[in-house]
């Protein structure tokens, strides 16, 4: 098992625009702080993905959705106070102070407050969103633990912070909420019908 970092340097790695491996509530995933990281590329180039698809945030507040996001509708806004923290990406229109290198290629971007005391830690610590992929190289399976986390993608990061609880490794379910009503994209814990009685 290689020996997991501290908070403090995997924070102080974020701070300085590098990329980390650190635990959330579903998977272990590999990001870095929006605004101080200029872009999200050094996560496709260490994924090996498809840089067409773009990375979805992590936040620390639900007050984040409308911070981030441009004309959120109230059902996506309801959906953020029921199930935030947790499971739950929302994808809305981006706001003006979304740099544009982390929008999607149709304006949008995808947000998530993670039901997780430790990724919430790093969030906090930094004072940013974290664009945050899982920690997997693309066609690999997600890592439910640090030791399944594989020794070259670590091996790629400034930091990598784990601790010996397992995620769940259920994907976030995912929502596309630029329309009249909630489109799931990404079937997860949290059902249509749930999202479909706040609408």
């Amino acid at each position: 098992m290689k020996q997991t970092d501290s908070i403090e340097k995997t924070a102080a790695a974020l701070t300085a625009g590098k990329p980390v491996v650190f635990p959330t509530d579903t998977v272990y995933g590999i990001g870095v702080a929006v605004g101080l990281a200029k872009t999200p590329q050094v996560l496709y180039d260490i994924k090996r993905r498809d840089s067409d698809k773009a990375i979805p945030w992590l936040v620390g507040k639900k007050s984040a959705l409308s911070f981030y996001g441009l004309d959120v509708p109230a059902y996506a806004v309801a959906a953020a106070e029921k199930f935030w923290p947790g499971p739950l990406t929302l994808i809305v229109k981006a706001a003006a102070n979304v740099p544009e290198a982390f929008r999607a290629e149709n304006g949008t971007i995808a947000l998530r407050m993670p039901n997780d005391p430790v990724a919430l830690a790093l969030i906090e610590r930094v004072g940013f969103p974290l664009a945050t992929s899982s920690a997997n190289f693309q066609g690999k399976p997600p890592a439910h633990t640090f030791d399944e986390v594989d020794r070259e993608l670590l091996g790629l990061v400034a930091a990598a912070l784990g601790d010996g609880s397992p995620r769940s490794g259920i994907s976030s379910t995912v929502v596309d909420c630029t329309g009249e009503r909630p489109m799931v994209l990404r079937r997860g814990s949290v059902t249509e019908k749930d999202l479909l009685e706040l609408a």
